[in-house]
């Protein structure tokens, strides 16, 4: 007999009495009735417990012996449809998670900018364009994202596309708050880049969970993932590295060198931690 898998997704750890071996039964055992069989949590002499496996393959194939759980840890693959609604983000989780992606990625754009940095997708090329012209860089934030809501409103759908919309507002107004009460003369340039590229992927990991994006790059890096199954950090990390190439005529060579590792800071943390079905939360 087979145990019976339990609804989160482990199993009953009870041994389960049989012979050790096929040839080990004596001809008495085999032609005894069913009514003879061993119950569970019995042991007839010299038979050994061991624990059930499963007859069919799937999440829960793999056990092992001395602990009785599943050997593969994955949540996407042990995640029932009793437990997907228990996982679901409440409204007040999506708000908190938002406002926080959004609070820490703007950080990261402060501190990028008054190091003189620039960074990858929208958000670099509304850096760029802030250096060069007279426009701040909030207004040129929202302008350049405007042309890929349409993409989030094909491919994602109008709940997410609002939220987009929503965080790149939020974070266009945070780009006026931060310059206010903070009072930065100088940064150093390491430090600026390279922290406030980990603190922008820290804040796009966080808006990722929670059904949101920074737009631009950020929305067609997800639907590659999701259509092709391409890691939307590699994706972003491949477009950014040719927007800082551009930066070239704007600032120093050693800005860009600069810009270019924190690019591949800011998706390493996406690329490492952002992988389709391990994080259980659903908006």
């Amino acid at each position: 007999m087979t145990d019976t898998p339990a609804n989160d997704g482990t199993r009953d750890a009870t041994p389960v009495a049989r012979p050790s071996s096929p040839t080990s039964a004596s001809p008495a055992t085999a032609s005894a009735s069913p009514d003879a069989a061993p119950t569970v949590g019995s042991t007839p002499t010299g038979s050994t417990p061991v624990y059930s496996t499963p007859e069919s393959t799937g999440p829960d194939a793999a056990l092992s012996p001395d602990t009785a759980t599943p050997l593969v840890d994955d949540p996407a693959l042990t995640e029932t449809a009793a437990t997907a609604d228990a996982n679901r983000h409440t409204l007040v989780e999506n708000v908190m998670g938002v406002v926080t992606g959004v609070f820490i990625a703007s950080f990261g754009l402060f501190l990028l900018k008054a190091s003189g940095a620039v960074s990858g997708g929208t958000a670099g090329i509304a850096l760029l364009l802030d250096y060069a012209g007279p426009l701040s860089f909030g207004a040129l934030f929202m302008l350049v994202n405007v042309p890929f809501f349409a993409l989030a409103v094909w491919k994602k759908g109008i709940a997410f596309t609002l939220r987009t919309v929503l965080t790149v507002a939020m974070v266009s107004a945070m780009s006026y708050l931060h310059p206010a009460v903070f009072h930065i003369e100088s940064v150093d340039p390491v430090y600026g880049t390279l922290g406030g590229n980990l603190l922008v992927g820290v804040g796009l990991l966080i808006l990722f969970r929670h059904g949101a994006s920074l737009g631009g790059i950020n929305i067609l890096a997800l639907v590659l993932q999701e259509k092709l199954g391409w890691r939307a950090g590699y994706v972003q990390m491949a477009v950014d590295v040719v927007i800082i190439l551009f930066s070239l005529t704007v600032v120093s060579p050693w800005i860009v060198l600069l810009s270019a590792a924190g690019a591949v800071v800011l998706n390493l943390v996406l690329a490492l931690n952002h992988k389709q079905g391990r994080y259980l939360g659903r908006t």
